[in-house]
């Protein structure tokens, strides 16, 4: 699979096969990752992975804290803005309708809506999560150079025939995945990543978000 291919056919699958990923291939997917750019090479991201019973505990923990107390936990930094304006108002309203529909859930069905938010803290079910890491000394550019990390992660695995759903929802729950993970207090839970074979006949993995066209964001010069 060429670069391009691996762009173009990763998305965010929601639902995974319980077929295993080796620890083997864990590691060559986080070896070629590493590769990504940061400034002045200071590698500024961290990654903790979890599988069988680790992974198992974990979940459990961070699911019944997000079913039951929710409103307790917050993220260690601001993933959203508090305040959403157009056009990424209307873009995150039509990636979230796109996908409850997907699954026949409507749109004022707030119990299914909050059933199919739950099972973030479950992977959707893949064998491998990972979470990724940051030192909350540095600064934004520790966030862009992460965020590349992040991304090649994604790519790595679509080499290897895997899929994976980069998950900012367990940031809100740092302290519960602490309890699990000998995650030093200087660094900041970014998100998760679930990693594995994807389920072909699940619903929830045919949608696929558009994007804007090339005219919306890309700007030309002495061309």
């Amino acid at each position: 699979m060429n670069v391009e291919e691996a762009i173009l056919s990763r998305k965010s699958v929601r639902k995974f096969l319980p077929t295993p990923v080796a620890r083997e291939t864990v590691e060559e997917i986080l070896r070629v990752a590493q590769r990504a750019p940061s400034g002045n090479n200071i590698q500024p991201w961290n990654v903790y992975v979890v599988a069988g019973e680790a992974r198992d505990r974990l979940c459990r923990d961070v699911y019944e804290a997000a079913e039951k107390e929710p409103e307790r936990h917050q993220a260690e930094y601001d993933y959203y803005p508090s305040n959403w304006f157009e056009p990424y108002a209307t873009r995150r309203r039509e990636c979230g309708y796109g996908l409850y529909s997907t699954l026949g859930i409507d749109r004022h069905d707030k119990p299914a809506r909050e059933r199919q938010m739950l099972r973030n803290y479950l992977f959707f079910d893949a064998p491998v999560g990972m979470f990724i890491t940051l030192d909350r000394r540095l600064s934004t550019g520790s966030y862009m150079d992460t965020g590349m990390f992040i991304q090649n992660v994604m790519l790595v695995a679509r080499a290897h025939g895997l899929h994976t759903c980069a998950q900012a929802a367990f940031a809100w729950f740092h302290d519960i995945i602490r309890r699990h993970l000998p995650i030093p207090e200087p660094e900041i839970v970014l998100c998760g990543i679930a990693l594995g074979h994807e389920d072909p006949d699940a619903p929830e993995n045919a949608f696929i978000t558009d994007r804007a066209p090339l005219e919306e964001f890309a700007h030309f010069y002495g061309f």
